[in-house]
C-alpha cells in the first residue's frame, strides 16, 4: 500500500489552468508528464518517487498510469468528473481520489438553462438567419414556449437540484431520476429514464458519466421522448446514445436537442453540424474565468492538504 510521502513528487498528467501549474510548480517538484518526449522512459525513472497524480476529468489517471507509480498516495482532479480513473481500483490500493464539486455546480446548471431556451426558442439558428441576411416578416417561423414545460432532470445530484430549481423560476413542472429518491425534494420522482422521458417535453441529463451510465438515455429512451420532446445534455457524451440520438433528430422522432457534450471529443457527428433544431456546445459548462479559478483553488486545496495532512479537502464520495 502506498504511504504517504510529504517529500515526493508531484506528477501533472496533462495541461491545467496557467494559475494552478504556477503554484504548484512554485510549492512541490512537479513532474509533467504531457510534456515528456518517452512518458514510459520517465516513469520508469521517477515513478517511484510520485506521491501525488493531479489530472483532470478528461484524461483521469489510467489503470496502467497507476500501476507504474508504486507510492501513489493520492490522485487529485480538476474538474467534478472522474470517470477516467477507476477509483474503485485505487482505492484498493489505498489511494484516495478528489473532485472539485460544488465550485461549477451554478456555471453548468446556467448553461443548462441557457441551452434549453436557445433549442426551444431557436435563438442560435435566429442569429444564424439574421446573419445570412435572410430576414423577412414570418420568415424565421415560430418555435416553442419555454415556461410551463414539464421538465425531467435525469441525475438529481448538486447540478441537478440547480438546474431544477432554476426551472422553478419558470414555471416548469419538475420530475426527475436517480438510482434512488432523494430526500427532501418535491419533485415527482421516475423509476427510470425511460418512465421519465415519458412524462416530459424537455429531457435535462445532469448525471454523472462512467460505465454505470453508459448509453443509459438509449434509442427507447429517445422514443418516449418523441417527436415534440427536447434533449439537453451538460454531462457527458457518453450517457447518450449518440447514433441513436443522430437517427431520432435527422428522421424527425425528436423536436431539438442542446449538445455541450458529445462522445468522441472533439468529434461531433457530421450530421448534426447543419441542423437548425440543435445547439451544439464545445464542452463549455464549467468555461467561465470566475469558475476554472475556484476550480483551480479546489483543486490546490486538495494537493496541499494531501502532501501537509494525507488528507483531502473534497475526496470522491462512496458511490
Amino acid at each position: 500500500m502506498p504511504q504517504y510521502a510529504p517529500s515526493g513528487t508531484v506528477l501533472q498528467v496533462c495541461e491545467l489552468l496557467p494559475s494552478l501549474e504556477q503554484e504548484m510548480a512554485a510549492r512541490y517538484d512537479v513532474l509533467r508528464l504531457h510534456e515528456q518526449p518517452d512518458p514510459a522512459a520517465c516513469l520508469a525513472e521517477r515513478g517511484a518517487d510520485v506521491v501525488a497524480a493531479v489530472t483532470s476529468a478528461r484524461y483521469g489517471v489510467s489503470d496502467e498510469l497507476m500501476d507504474a507509480l508504486p507510492k501513489l498516495g493520492a490522485i487529485v482532479h480538476f474538474g467534478v468528473g472522474y470517470e477516467r480513473t477507476d477509483v474503485a481500483r485505487a482505492r484498493a490500493r489505498g489511494i484516495d481520489v478528489s473532485n472539485t464539486p460544488d465550485v461549477l455546480t451554478d456555471c453548468v446548471a446556467d448553461l443548462a438553462v441557457g441551452g434549453l431556451i436557445d433549442v426551444l426558442r431557436g435563438l442560435s439558428a435566429a442569429d444564424r438567419y439574421v446573419r445570412r441576411g435572410e430576414w423577412v416578416p414570418g420568415g424565421f417561423g415560430l418555435r416553442t414556449k419555454v415556461s410551463g414545460k414539464r421538465v425531467g432532470v435525469l441525475g438529481l445530484g448538486r447540478i441537478g437540484r440547480a438546474i431544477a430549481r432554476r426551472l422553478e423560476g419558470f414555471g416548469a413542472e419538475i420530475s426527475y431520476h436517480s438510482r434512488r429518491p432523494v430526500d427532501g425534494v418535491g419533485y415527482r420522482y421516475a423509476g427510470s429514464a425511460r418512465e421519465l422521458a415519458a412524462g416530459v417535453d424537455v429531457l435535462v441529463i445532469a448525471t454523472a458519466g462512467g460505465a454505470g451510465t453508459s448509453g443509459l438515455v438509449s434509442a427507447e429512451v429517445l422514443t418516449e421522448l418523441g417527436p415534440r420532446g427536447y434533449l439537453v445534455n451538460i454531462a457527458r457524451g457518453s450517457v447518450v446514445d449518440e447514433p441513436a440520438l443522430v437517427s431520432a433528430l435527422v428522421e424527425g422522432r425528436l423536436a431539438g436537442a442542446a449538445l455541450d457534450v458529445f462522445a468522441d471529443e472533439p468529434n461531433v457527428p457530421a450530421a448534426l453540424l447543419d441542423r437548425d433544431d440543435v445547439v451544439l456546445l464545445p464542452h463549455i459548462a464549467s468555461a467561465t474565468r470566475e469558475t476554472r479559478e475556484a476550480m483551480g483553488e479546489l483543486t490546490f486545496r486538495n494537493l496541499e492538504r494531501f502532501l501537509a495532512e494525507g488528507t483531502l479537502v473534497t475526496p470522491v464520495p462512496p458511490s
